[in-house]
């Protein structure tokens, strides 16, 4: 099936809506709530047009594309988000097998994850519960000042944001945290040094309450959606007969402390 059926099927409809002739002159109108109950009748002409774009979808959503044996989870606060870290893992290599160039951290936010991976044989109709939007992505430029304060961004919003190549600490207690954030290898994090960032449009342009996101440069976009590069490395897998495994975790580190106060939805002084 052509991913691009969301695409399609709303230009369809637009068509056939825009049929009709205009209105001689425009009016301004109170908008009135009409519930969808079965009394709401069907529009027969859109019904025409979305019905075999609708069997193809049914059909195509149930084609399995991957054995995932342990499921991938998005985790409770303080946990372990390997779904997110997955698709983090995935963008990065993505964008830099693309552009040529290394791409030091992918970023992503769990919001945007809408459902887990559970165990089992995983299909395309499990995908789009995961990522129901069409997310693009991109790569944008940052200080190494600036992916530190994205990952403390993250923290502070949701307890920390699904990240590749970037690990965060944060030792102490609720009242005084103490947090250290290096590359993946543990070195440091150089404040003045340019790297390439892999995340979404949709994170670039609104930061999703992370403000140190929206200063991104030089945006490139990678002309992939999101939710196509997850089907595709599931389909990969499959050909390969490779199960799904979780990715190294890891990548947040909390004392036990803060880690009870996050699992207790405390505000944290970060």
């Amino acid at each position: 099936m052509d991913r691009r059926w969301f695409g399609t099927l709303l230009l369809a409809s637009a068509l056939v809506l825009g049929a009709a002739e205009p209105p001689a002159k425009a009016t301004l109108e109170y908008s009135k709530a009409v519930p969808v109950v079965d009394s709401v009748g069907e529009d027969q002409a859109v019904a025409k047009v979305i019905a075999p774009l609708a069997l193809e979808l049914r059909s195509s959503f149930g084609r399995e594309l991957v054995r995932c044996p342990s499921g991938l989870f998005r985790g409770r606060p303080a946990e372990e988000n390997l779904l997110g870290y997955w698709v983090a893992d995935l963008m990065r290599s993505k964008a830099a097998q693309v552009l040529g160039v290394p791409v030091k951290v992918g970023f992503t936010n769990s919001g945007g994850l809408r459902a887990n991976l559970r165990p089992g044989i995983l299909k395309v109709g499990d995908i789009y519960e995961v990522m129901p939007f069409e997310n693009e992505l991109v790569v944008a430029e940052y200080t190494g000042a600036e992916v530190v304060q994205m990952v403390k961004d993250g923290l502070l919003r949701r307890a920390g944001e699904p990240i590749s190549g970037v690990k965060a600490k944060v030792m102490g207690t609720p009242e005084k945290p103490e947090i250290t954030v290096t590359w993946s290898d543990g070195s440091p994090i150089a404040p003045d040094e340019v790297v390439k960032v892999a995340l979404t449009d949709y994170l670039l342009t609104s930061g999703d309450g992370m403000s140190a996101v929206r200063q991104g440069r030089r945006p490139i976009t990678v002309g992939i959606p999101l939710r196509d590069l997850l089907l595709d490395e599931c389909a990969r897998l499959g050909r390969l007969k490779f199960p799904l495994l979780a990715p190294a975790g890891g990548r947040y580190e909390f004392s036990p402390e803060v880690a009870q106060a996050i699992r207790d939805r405390r505000k944290l002084s970060w």
